[in-house]
């Protein structure tokens, strides 16, 4: 696939992940993978992998990559998050796949990225530590790695770990290269309150690891890719959200008519329907932004994580709200969305934090 990639080709694209989707990761699929080994279903991973290449799109031809961009693969992170399936996609093809690029590290980028992109090797982006996303849990002294990172993405499934950590007296983060089978790394799986989205604690008992070239800001251009993209999954579970509450509303009757003929319901849902639309196009626009390496990027990542993160949870809420009592069952799938919802708001930066990181 070119790096110019016409609408035509990624409209087949979305088709192609939405009808593997449809086939594969139904609710009972999810539900079974969240009680897997690994909390993923890897066979599904495979087979998008395999099948269309999920894993590759952003990466580079000359590492085996399909040689598109970041703005094929939010279109798989959207189908992905409006399905919930636990697949590594944002861990491996956007967190690991992102930090290596971001590093402009040629070697490192031969060694792992062929892996990343067929999808053989899963990577996880080690990063946060106790108290958030501003300061690494994990520090490197003289090539070796200690402390704990915390809020792993798919961290018990992951078979590389790039880590962000401190190094030397002023602290600047560096990137660093580690297999996840080493001696001297534990992992724990972490309780969730999304259950679609395992995390991990990984510390590291001066573990030797390989560096990668950091350059100044690498964290800050993580972040902004992981903010870009997490605005399109959150686009994708906000769109699957209102079409499920459209659906029970048209079909749950009361008082001898259906829920969505009454006018106040149809003016609820139309506003979802706004919210939905303005995710999608404040998503859009950073995601072109990170594509395009402009100076704005990382003010419109930050911008789009504060406004789908704030819209998802509306979204979610009044889905719940309008599915009534069976809305807060576990057998309904719209709790699931409603807990992705929280969750992701708080990923890599808290939305309040977000718009005191970048100059407005």
């Amino acid at each position: 696939m070119s790096s110019e990639v016409g609408a035509e080709e990624r409209a087949a694209l979305t088709d192609s992940i939405r009808d593997v989707l449809r086939k594969r990761s139904t609710s009972e699929a999810v539900r079974t993978a969240m009680q897997s080994d690994g909390r993923v279903d890897r066979d599904l991973w495979d087979t998008l992998c395999a099948e269309i290449g999920v894993s590759a799109l952003a990466v580079p031809e000359q590492y085996d990559g399909a040689d598109a961009s970041w703005a094929e693969t939010a279109l798989a992170v959207e189908e992905v998050g409006a399905t919930l399936s636990p697949v590594p996609v944002f861990s491996s093809a956007v967190l690991a796949v992102g930090a290596v690029l971001a590093s402009e590290d040629s070697e490192a980028a031969a060694r792992l990225l062929p892996g990343l992109a067929s999808g053989e090797t899963i990577g996880a982006l080690c990063w946060a530590g106790a108290a958030g996303w501003n300061t690494p849990g994990v520090s490197a002294d003289a090539g070796l790695l200690s402390g704990t990172a915390e809020y792993v993405i798919d961290g018990e499934s992951a078979d590389v770990f790039l880590v962000l950590a401190r190094a030397g007296d002023d602290g600047h983060i560096t990137l660093h290269e580690i297999d996840a089978s080493a001696p001297g790394i534990t992992v724990t799986a972490l309780p969730v309150l999304d259950p679609t989205r395992p995390l991990a604690r990984v510390s590291f008992d001066e573990v030797p690891a390989t560096a990668v070239s950091s350059p100044p800001g690498i964290a800050d251009r993580i972040r902004t890719l992981a903010w870009a993209m997490l605005s399109a999954e959150q686009v994708g579970g906000a769109a699957r959200a209102l079409a499920l509450t459209v659906e029970y509303t048209s079909d749950r009757k009361q008082f001898g008519r259906t829920l969505g003929s009454f006018q106040s319901l149809k003016h609820r849902m139309a506003d979802m329907y706004v919210s939905v639309e303005a995710m999608r196009s404040m998503s859009a626009a950073a995601v072109a932004a990170v594509v395009a390496g402009r100076d704005d990027a990382a003010r419109l990542a930050a911008v789009a994580h504060v406004q789908c993160s704030e819209e998802y949870m509306r979204v979610t809420g009044e889905a719940i709200q309008l599915h009534g009592g069976i809305g807060i069952t576990w057998e309904h799938d719209i709790g699931l969305y409603f807990k992705r919802a929280q969750a992701d708001a708080q990923l890599f930066g808290q939305p309040h934090e977000a718009l005191q990181s970048v100059p407005l």
